[in-house]
């Protein structure tokens, strides 16, 4: 049987490049004759860009720190234990680095077990134990603290999660077995199961400490101070710590199967990760820890060998890395200062685009549009999202003011744009508009002011190509609704200069967007593939399968939701329009559907009714396709919707539309929502062989996004 220490340092020699984690022990008296104290400092010895993890040495460290503090406890020369982070942030979990380079069951079940031998060391010490959470704490950085006696949180924390399920794991540290034994299924289930599916929603520290996770909340600026008296008071008896007492009858059943229902709607049983979280969490009902451990572990091995979990942590690593250093972007030293935007437009899309620049570059902003009825509506708009925000506490009074003050509206595009930077258009999708938009306002800017467009599929090197300075103009291309979804579209035409384009990183920054540098190709990325794919799903209907087989064919895959809603949200006029760019542009492979075109030649906003609270097929809609008579069956849909799906992405790699698959995942996931547990789309498409059946080869190398060889 392995020691703890044997067993780390095994897992320690598998994973050389661990940021190592130490665990500093430093002691003083506590107030109010408390005692003598020990204080556990968890510090990797970096900024708080760096965050605090747990890999094998890390936990080594811990787990000399605690050998430490259970001697001093045991001979009673310390009344109370206490755990903290470096300045914001605490620690949020496991080395992933080290995870993806395990090849064996019996290393990852050494990682898991590893974990839990030193954690479950700080609930049976001679004192009691203290988690102060005073900054960041995700995953094991959580699960450490659920291990101690008692627990304090920051009212300044950003961030508290166990987002192990959204990455294709389990909490496997005692996350499932504990959370539910104090604070309930239910609210367990919410933490792990519904935050982590809602894109890894987090927690701030006032509602860690309203779930009853935290047993008190401090304000950050003295947290361990505030933290340390409290401690002082519980070890004095001046304070009781008392806690909901725990249903573990039906209540426990319901918060499962209500966990199984949002599994269900989020990823279809196309990830196991939620679902072994829930066998634990219902298993965990009868109080038994060692048995919620084992399980844990066995959860935790299982899961890391599988591809689900190394698509979950390539996702990560593209949304958390790539994302910030895009490939191909120009030397950020080239980009210009931008002090003042334009928006051509004032319609819905350009008035959330003037909310977002003014928010996030903190600039003056004006509004054109052709008469002054639209600009003022536009204009109200985004006064009106600025008063929302105030309500709902979002920012001040101060900052309001000044926002609203920032966003105004002109008819008259010289004086609006004269002294503008960057002037974005964002209006109707048809080339002579949008050229016609790009003259007039070149004839009024400054000779260094960037032209942005927000097209989704047309060449930006055609809207350029009648004007004195075509390198200056850059696609832009936001996806919807701008505020949520991050991903810009950064495209390069024939004659955009580096200046240009680097101008253009420099404010998806700013903006705080994941931006990816795209060929001046049909429709991009994200458009190109989601069209061939839902162009696909509608040539099957066309041709005679019935649309609740189609729909239900691509379930498996876990999707945010289904083809018809998504072209419901996008709107099937401007499906309609994409499809027949495409088309024009790939006749061999785009076509379009008589029957979408007849949908929004009725005006229809959809194929679904909404009677019953659930999408059902319009009637009308029904009365309108015209099919026909060739059945597929759901796996025959889903293997022709993926291999035309693959076939695309294989073309789109070689025309060079992006520098790697990489960046096509980046962009499904960032601009599509598409799941983390499917890496985006390559690694599914590769793990499937569907990627060297429809594109005569893997799209990534084994060993990325999959377990290495």
């Amino acid at each position: 049987m392995s020691t703890t220490a044997e067993l780390l340092k095994g897992a320690a020699e598998l994973f050389p490049g661990e940021v190592v984690t130490q665990a500093h022990v430093r002691h003083f008296d506590l107030p109010f004759g408390a005692g003598r104290f020990a204080l556990i400092t968890l510090d990797n010895g970096l900024d708080h860009t760096k965050p605090t993890t747990f890999g094998p040495q890390s936990l080594a460290n811990l787990n000399a720190a605690i050998d430490q503090v259970e001697k001093e406890a045991a001979e009673g020369s310390i009344t109370g234990i206490g755990l903290t982070g470096k300045p914001f942030i605490f620690a949020v979990g496991a080395d992933l680095k080290g995870v993806e380079l395990l090849k064996k069951h019996e290393d990852a079940l050494a990682i898991g077990k590893g974990g839990h031998d030193v954690f479950k060391r700080l609930s049976s010490l001679a004192v009691p134990t203290f988690a102060y959470y005073n900054g960041a704490a995700m995953g094991g950085g959580v699960e450490v603290g659920l291990h101690c006696t008692y627990r304090t949180v920051s009212r300044a924390i950003p961030a508290f999660s166990l987002p192990e399920v959204f990455l294709g794991l389990v909490p496997g540290w005692g996350g499932c077995a504990l959370l539910p034994n104090l604070i309930g299924a239910d609210r367990a289930v919410s933490v792990i199961i519904e935050n982590s599916l809602n894109q890894n929603r987090q927690l701030k520290g006032k509602q860690v400490f309203e779930l009853g996770i935290a047993d008190a909340l401090f304000d950050g600026a003295d947290f361990l101070e505030q933290s340390l008296i409290w401690t002082a008071s519980v070890l004095k008896g001046d304070i009781q710590v008392d806690r909901a007492e725990i249903d573990r009858g039906e209540a426990w059943d319901q918060a499962v199967e209500r966990g199984r229902f949002i599994a269900d709607s989020k990823v279809h049983g196309a990830a196991p990760a939620a679902y072994r979280a829930l066998d634990i969490i219902s298993a965990a009902k009868n109080g038994d820890l060692r048995q919620g451990f084992d399980a844990e572990d066995q959860a935790l091995a299982d899961l890391i060998m599988g591809d689900e979990l190394r698509s979950g942590i390539y996702s990560f690593n593209l949304v958390q890395k790539r994302a910030k250093r895009p490939a191909g972007a120009p030397d950020r030293s080239l980009a210009r200062p931008v002090t003042k935007v334009g928006v051509v437009g004032a319609g819905l899309m350009a008035s959330q685009l003037a909310l977002l620049f003014a928010r996030r570059l903190e600039v003056q902003v004006v509004l054109t549009d052709i008469d002054q009825e639209r600009i003022d509506k536009g204009v109200g708009y985004v006064h009106g999202e600025i008063d929302k925000l105030l309500a709902k506490g979002r920012i001040g009074n101060d900052k309001a003011n000044r926002l609203k003050a920032a966003v105004t509206g002109s008819l008259d595009k010289a004086a609006a744009f004269g002294d503008a930077d960057f002037v974005i258009e964002a209006v109707f999708e048809e080339m002579g508009v949008k050229q016609q938009v790009f003259a007039e306002v070149e004839a009024v800017v400054p000779a260094h002011t960037i032209l942005a467009t927000n097209t989704s599929s047309l060449s930006v090197s055609e809207m350029a190509s009648k004007l004195k300075h075509p390198e200056r103009v850059v696609g832009f291309h936001f996806f919807n609704p701008v505020a949520i979804l991050p991903l810009l579209e950064i495209v390069r035409g024939e004659k955009t200069d580096d200046a240009s384009l680097a101008t253009a990183f420099a404010v998806a920054k700013k903006l705080k967007k994941s931006a990816v540098l795209v060929k001046d190709a049909p429709a991009f990325v994200v458009n190109r593939i989601l069209v061939r794919f839902m162009g696909e799903i509608q040539n099957v209907i066309d041709e005679g399968t019935p649309v609740a087989v189609a729909e239900k064919a691509v379930e498996p895959l876990g999707l945010p939701m289904s083809p018809l809603v998504l072209l419901e949200l996008v709107g099937p006029a401007i499906g309609l329009h994409v499809s027949e760019t495409l088309a024009a542009a790939f006749p061999d492979r785009f076509k379009v559907s008589p029957n979408l075109a007849a949908v929004v030649k009725a005006g229809k906003r959809g194929f679904y009714v909404y009677d019953s609270g659930k999408p059902e097929l319009d009637p009308e809609v029904a009365a309108l396709l015209v099919q026909g008579d060739s059945v597929l069956t759901e796996e025959q849909v889903r293997a022709r919707v993926l291999e035309a799906v693959a076939q695309e992405i294989g073309l789109m790699l070689d025309e060079g539309v992006v520098a790697e698959a990489q960046d096509i995942d980046l962009c499904l996931i960032t601009g599509a929502g598409w799941p983390f547990h499917l890496g985006g789309v390559t690694p599914y498409l590769d793990r499937e062989g569907i990627s060297e059946r429809a594109a005569g080869r893997r799209f990534l190398p084994v060993g990325v996004a999959s377990v290495p060889a």
